[in-house]
């Protein structure tokens, strides 16, 4: 939704605002907007693994980035919010102000829990099919038969000249199909 900001200085109510903060500090923005001014913030953050040249790595990025949502009342806040450590901003479209459904932040944070930090799993089953995504069989589907966790590799089975074989590949060259 967008509204005018004459129309949202004659709303009395506090409303949820789309603000813009700088790249890789929304959840320090959501932090001080918090502190500073008692604003109700949501910031939600995604925690994956992810292999890196050391080996696999978990790392936590926001999941909307460079955006967070605040509540506050606008013909009282809005100059402090928008000058706010880390914040840019709030979206807007022309002269409208981007403002949410309270439902929809209701509904994201029942999703993403007091923390704000939603783990995606992105470990591998057994049966389950994926596509190599790196290698001479590039672009190949093939199963999971085996987990090799110690050596974060797995066994698939795929079918090759009319038959089955199975072979033994890196986790981080497949992707799940």
């Amino acid at each position: 939704m967008t509204q005018s900001s004459a129309l949202l200085a004659l709303h009395d109510e506090p409303l949820w605002f789309c603000l813009k903060a700088q790249p890789k500090r929304e959840h320090l923005a959501a932090t001080a907007l918090r502190r500073q001014f008692q604003v109700e913030c949501f910031s939600p953050r995604l925690r994956f693994r992810k292999m890196t040249q050391r080996g696999p790595i978990w790392f936590v990025e926001a999941m909307f980035p460079g955006y967070l949502f605040a509540k506050f009342v606008y013909s009282e806040q809005h100059r402090a919010v928008e000058s706010s450590q880390g914040v840019r901003g709030i979206v807007r479209f022309g002269d409208r102000l981007a403002t949410l459904p309270e439902a929809m932040i209701v509904a994201l944070q029942s999703k993403v829990g007091a923390e704000e930090i939603v783990t995606v799993d992105s470990s591998l089953k057994i049966g389950q099919p994926v596509q190599i995504v790196e290698g001479p069989f590039q672009g190949l589907e093939v199963v999971v038969t085996r987990l090799l966790p110690a050596r974060d590799r797995i066994q698939v089975l795929f079918e090759f000249l009319g038959r089955s074989v199975e072979m033994e590949i890196s986790t981080a060259k497949v992707l799940a199909a």
